[in-house]
This record gives structure tokens, C-alpha cells and sequence, in this order.
């Protein structure tokens, strides 16, 4: 799958179904037809599908609930609309970790929420429908903070992802306030969004009307196309008042100068920002105490970003990777021994993945398990033989 990041940490919704539907590979496998595929191919489009995982799981942990860590700064979730039905008159949000999705909830029907932030595991608890944690029993109710994304709705429209009565293929943006995702057409730009190369971050127009005190550095944003001239926002908008802190003109004052821009801007809408625009927001006493009020002071913290989330992740070592090093560390012999092995893996998998392309059959998950199972029951123990003397 191409161009993952976008060059600038953002990930479209469409590009994360895309992972949780595919996780065998199988496109990857579909190109076999043109015969011009090689093992290598197999092997770099693997490593990137395995890259991709790493970045939205970071530094997740699949065998431990994340409870016992508290609010996690950023993790991957999912939402169980088997234990916790949407439709249902008692249904409570609640977000479930990596961990759990895989041991607690394994078979159910889940939604896939990406990352969000401060948020603590609710398996086990009263809002996730189960009795109890496998991993990690004894849970209460946490205080969490959840959007409609719990139920799988996503954008103004409140609609699901995928959409089976939208015949417009659009793309979702993730704002970085709320972590709602957006159909590009409803952030109320004509002229659509502007290029991912362009911008790191999103804020939404819904955002930015109801906490003012961002519209002051929307000298820093690339908006793309033209507004929508009629383009509403209904929203209750905070009233924050702007209180400047006065400088002492001490060189040694502890209290930093106020860098909120002093324009008086009318409401915008729809923010897009470019890398590190961060570290632009003033952070003296006054306007941190806003961002506090507020529930906005993550805005403060470049490691917040999604950018740095899946830096952590895409930092670990791949399989591949790990393989290669493991590789290196052999001696010669064992280095020909191991190449040979894998040549005749290559030759037989390529066979067998050979055989599917020609009847135009899609590579499931159970075929490639019992391929390899298959290769194990054929191995035969060897005898430790001392290497020829031809062997240099």
C-alpha cells in the first residue's frame, strides 16, 4: 500500500480500513497474474504492510491490557459492538485496547478507532458489556472522554466508514482536537482540502468556533481551496477572553512575553497546519491557563502528535529486519545453510502462491497457515555433520 503517512504523519481512515480488512496480504498476492512478481516483491510489500501495523500500533502491547498504565498518553483502540450494541437503549461508548481486542473480544464485531488520547481500557468494566477482563479482572468505570466515533459514526454527517449509501469515494481527515474524522467535503472548504504534502495537522471548523483563542494563528495555516460562503457552524462557542500579560521589561523576568498575535480575527473555519506549528502558541501564564480551562493543553505537547506516535512505532524492528541481523550474525557455513533453506521456501512458495494466480483464487489466511504447516511436517532432522571439505 503506497504513500501510508502521506509524508507527514496525517493517515486517512480510508487507508486504515484498507490495513484491518487485507491483513493476509492478499492484494499483494493478486499481482501474481502479471507474473513479473518475485519473491522480493512478496518480501518489501510484507515489510511495508508490517511498517504500516507498527506505525498505528506504536509501541502497543498485545498480550498485557493497558489499565494498570491509567489514562495512556496515545494508544490504539477499537470499539466491541458485540458486548456494547450502538442500537441498544442501554448502550454505554467504551474503547477497548490491543490486548483485549485480541484475548477477550476475539470474533466480535469491532470497529477499528485508530488512536486516541488520555484514555483509559474499559474491558471488564460496566460499559464494555463483558463481566470481566480476561487479562485484567476487577475493573471499575473509568472517565474517559468519548465522541460518536464509540458507536462507529464519524464527520458532521454522522454517517459509518465505510458507507454503503455514499457512492463518493472522499477522503477522511482526523482532527486533532475533537479526533472526530471528516469527509474532506464537510470542512466547509469549496475547493476541497489542500494537499497532504502541505499540511502536518487539522483542527476542524467546529473547533476552532468553540475555542476561539485558536483563530489567532490562523496566520500560520494552509487552507487550501476557498471557503463555502454559506457554510455554517452550529456549535456553542466558549467565550474566551483574551487577558494580555504585560511585560516587565526585566531581563531576568520569570514570566515569558505574551506571543498571542494581537489581531482581533473573525471566526474561520476549518484549520490546516504545517509541521511544528506547535511550538508557535504562547505559553504564558494566561493563555496556558486558557488551554487548561479548556481541556486543550495537549495542544502544548509536540509529542501528542500522531506524527510522533507512529515514529515510536515504525522505530521497532520488523521481522524482516530482525531476520537480516540474525542473519549477519552467523557464521558462513550457517549463512548457506539458512540461504539454501529459504531458496527452497521461495521456490515452493511461489509454486504454491503460482497455482492460486492462475485460477484467480484469493490467498486466505487458513492457505498460507497450511503451507507452512505442510513445510514443517516435511522437515527431517539433520544429522550434525561437519561441513565439506570443498566449503571454504
Amino acid at each position: 500500500m503506497a504513500d501510508q503517512l502521506n509524508g507527514n504523519g496525517k493517515r486517512g481512515i480510508d487507508e486504515i480500513h484498507e490495513e484491518s480488512t487485507d491483513p493476509t496480504g492478499s492484494a499483494v498476492v493478486s499481482e501474481l497474474a502479471d507474473d513479473g512478481v518475485t519473491m522480493l516483491d512478496v518480501l518489501q510489500d510484507e515489510q511495508e504492510l508490517e511498517e504500516d501495523a507498527n506505525a498505528v500500533l506504536g509501541a502497543g502491547d498485545d498480550k498485557n491490557c493497558s489499565y494498570d498504565q491509567g489514562y495512556v498518553k496515545r494508544q490504539a483502540l477499537y470499539a466491541c459492538t458485540t458486548c456494547s450494541v450502538p442500537s441498544s437503549p442501554d448502550f454505554k461508548p467504551a474503547g477497548i485496547c490491543l490486548a483485549c481486542s485480541y484475548h477477550c473480544h476475539d470474533g466480535h464485531e469491532m470497529v477499528e478507532l485508530y488512536t486516541k488520547r488520555n484514555f483509559k481500557c474499559d474491558c471488564g468494566t460496566p460499559r464494555s458489556g463483558l463481566t470481566a477482563c480476561k487479562l485484567r479482572p476487577g475493573k471499575i468505570e473509568n472517565e474517559n472522554v468519548y465522541n460518536q466515533n464509540y458507536s462507529g459514526t464519524y464527520c458532521s454527517c454522522c454517517r459509518p466508514y465505510p458507507d454503503p449509501q455514499d457512492p463518493i469515494q472522499d477522503q477522511m481527515i482526523q482532527c486533532i482536537v475533537c479526533e472526530d474524522w471528516y469527509h474532506g467535503r464537510h470542512l466547509g472548504l469549496g475547493a476541497g482540502p489542500p494537499e497532504d504534502s502541505s499540511y502536518a495537522e487539522m483542527i476542524c471548523l467546529h473547533c476552532v468556533a468553540k475555542y476561539p483563542i485558536l483563530n489567532h494563528y490562523q496566520g500560520l495555516q494552509n487552507t487550501g481551496g476557498a471557503r463555502d460562503k454559506d457554510e455554517s457552524v452550529n456549535v456553542n462557542v466558549v467565550d474566551v477572553e483574551v487577558n494580555k500579560t504585560v511585560d516587565s521589561s526585566t531581563p531576568d523576568s520569570l514570566e515569558p512575553v505574551c506571543k498571542l498575535p494581537t489581531n482581533n480575527p473573525e471566526l474561520t473555519g476549518t484549520m490546516f497546519l504545517p509541521e511544528n506549528w506547535r511550538s508557535s502558541l504562547c505559553q504564558c501564564s494566561s493563555c496556558v491557563l486558557q488551554y487548561t480551562q479548556h481541556n486543550i493543553s495537549f495542544l502544548l505537547d509536540n509529542t501528542d502528535t500522531v506524527h510522533y506516535y507512529e515514529s515510536q512505532g515504525l522505530s521497532e524492528k520488523g521481522q524482516f529486519e530482525q531476520g537480516m541481523e540474525v542473519l549477519s550474525q552467523m557464521d558462513r557455513v550457517k549463512q548457506v545453510q539458512a540461504i539454501s533453506m529459504y531458496n527452497n521456501m521461495k521456490t515452493d512458495l511461489m509454486g504454491f502462491l503460482a497455482d492460486f494466480a492462475r485460477e484467480g483464487k484469493v490467498v486466505k489466511q487458513e492457505d498460507i497457515q497450511n503451507f507452512f504447516q505442510e513445510m514443517k511436517s516435511k522437515k527431517r532432522p539433520k544429522l550434525d555433520l561437519p561441513p565439506p571439505d570443498t566449503c571454504k
